[in-house]
């Protein structure tokens, strides 16, 4: 994750959003983090992740104990935050 994101806030506004605990929201992150990485590391030039793609792969992880709603709202509210603190943008 970029380091001039602060985690901290970004964690505490996803719980706000989601109502899921801290600790399960940064795994959630630290997975999304991994899938990413593995993406970019196999590929060529950009990557398109795939939400669903992604979510299916932090659902598969042993130490993930969330359902299919949560694990969307975490990630959607982490894209809320990125959007509204100029870290992201949504493509077309």
């Amino acid at each position: 994750m970029d380091k001039s994101i602060n985690e901290q806030e970004l964690a505490a506004f996803i719980a706000q959003k989601t109502q899921a605990s801290t600790q399960d929201i940064r795994l959630v992150l630290k997975h999304e983090e991994a899938y990413i990485q593995k993406a970019h590391k196999d590929a060529k030039e950009e990557v398109d992740i795939d939400s669903d793609d992604l979510v299916d792969y932090i659902l598969e992880q042993k130490d993930i104990k969330l359902d299919e709603l949560t694990v969307e709202r975490i990630l959607e509210s982490e894209m809320e935050y990125l959007i509204q603190n100029g870290h992201a943008e949504y493509m077309d």
